[in-house]
């Protein structure tokens, strides 16, 4: 890849999971410029401003960026990557992989999941956006879907090789688009995690953005059920109706930094994970510190919970199922150094190897 000319394109960047692959891809490739539709000053430092953004960038776009999913179509097919040989997209929830390369170039799209709100969750989103004014999130997704549907799966057709960033991202790939991938995991700071001192645990926690997906009001009632101390970091658009919803022995703090997070989960007795994920960085964090994960059986969460290893896993997203897997939490010895030793394949350095490793063989 030395002597190929290479561009990275992602959908946005203002935090998460995804921005973590494209600093690890600009580790990987630091000469190459990185396209996206909106980018804040922070990841423009973070990735030593080489971020190429366009009129999506300035207002009033980009106060109503949630609501544009065709302008982003049209400025992400529109971009002009002719000097690139190699196009590499980081798409997940927007519209990256729309980009168009010229003939002889190579288009390799690291996909975290075919778009939420066309496919898989789309039922979920319409009745639910997540985000206001919902009644207008609602109306736009129903009215939009169907052509938004079409143009991203014939966006798919125009990628040349897919990476899938989980086993079930890669069958809704299949599902979906119709294409076969590869798996490579997404990166995780797992020395952060692993180089805490636990000390006493107690408790269980939960950590991320508080939208209904996450289904962390399923959480609160199993904790509310049994009185188990839970711990919820983390805030979003949920906060307030979760907050109703706890009861005594549940605490939810919008208020940790980056720098307490280890602890508290380093502090744990597990970490509860409810949601039907595309992958799910916090839980392998936990595991870092070595604390188990008690996981819905579904979704990302099956590439790394191996039960009565790393976590255990309950059969439906429901209070009774999370309650029974709970009650029989603390009949398992667990090896907490074995736990986070079983993280270090979900590190940075694992991402770039498999990374650089797939396209050179390719």
């Amino acid at each position: 890849m030395n002597e190929k000319r290479v561009a990275i394109v992602h959908d946005w960047l203002y935090g998460g999971g995804a921005e973590k692959v494209v600093q690890e891809l600009h580790a990987l490739y630091p000469d190459a410029p990185i396209y996206t539709s909106y980018c804040t000053d922070e990841w423009r430092e973070r990735l030593d401003n080489t971020v190429v953004t366009g009129y999506l960038q300035r207002w009033p776009f980009r106060s109503l960026r949630k609501f544009l999913p065709l302008l982003r179509q049209w400025w992400f097919a529109s971009l002009d990557l002719s000097a690139y040989d190699v196009v590499i997209s980081s798409s997940g929830n927007g519209e990256a992989k729309f980009v168009r390369v010229r003939e002889g170039a190579e288009h390799i799209c690291y996909c975290h999941t075919p778009t939420h709100f066309y496919w898989r969750q789309y039922e979920q989103y319409a009745s639910n956006p997540g985000f206001r004014p919902y009644w207008l999130a609602r109306l736009g997704l129903r009215l939009l879907v169907k052509p938004l549907r079409q143009r991203d799966y014939q966006a798919a057709q125009r990628v040349d090789r897919f990476i899938a960033n989980s086993q079930h991202i890669q069958a809704d790939i299949k599902q979906f688009y119709k294409r076969d991938s590869v798996v490579i995991h997404p990166p995780v700071a797992v020395e952060r995690f692993q180089s805490v001192e636990a000390g006493e645990r107690r408790g269980y926690i939960t950590v991320g953005r508080q939208t209904p997906y996450k289904r962390v009001d399923l959480i609160i009632e199993a904790c509310n059920q049994l009185g188990l101390p839970l711990t919820i970091v983390g805030n979003g658009p949920e906060h307030v109706r979760l907050q109703k919803r706890a009861g005594p022995s549940v605490t939810l703090r919008s208020d940790v930094d980056d720098d307490e997070l280890p602890t508290l989960l380093a502090r744990a007795e597990g970490f509860i994970f409810a949601a039907h994920e595309d992958f799910g960085i916090a839980p392998v964090e936990a595991m870092a510190a070595g604390t188990p994960v008690i996981a819905y059986q579904a979704g990302g969460a099956l590439d790394y919970v191996e039960p009565g290893k790393t976590g255990l896993l309950f059969a439906e997203q429901t209070v009774a199922s999370l309650v029974s897997v709970l009650e029989h939490f603390q009949d398992t010895s667990w090896q907490h150094d074995e736990i986070a030793a079983s993280a270090d394949k979900f590190s940075a350095s694992e991402f770039r190897q498999a990374f650089r490793n797939n396209v050179q063989e390719n």
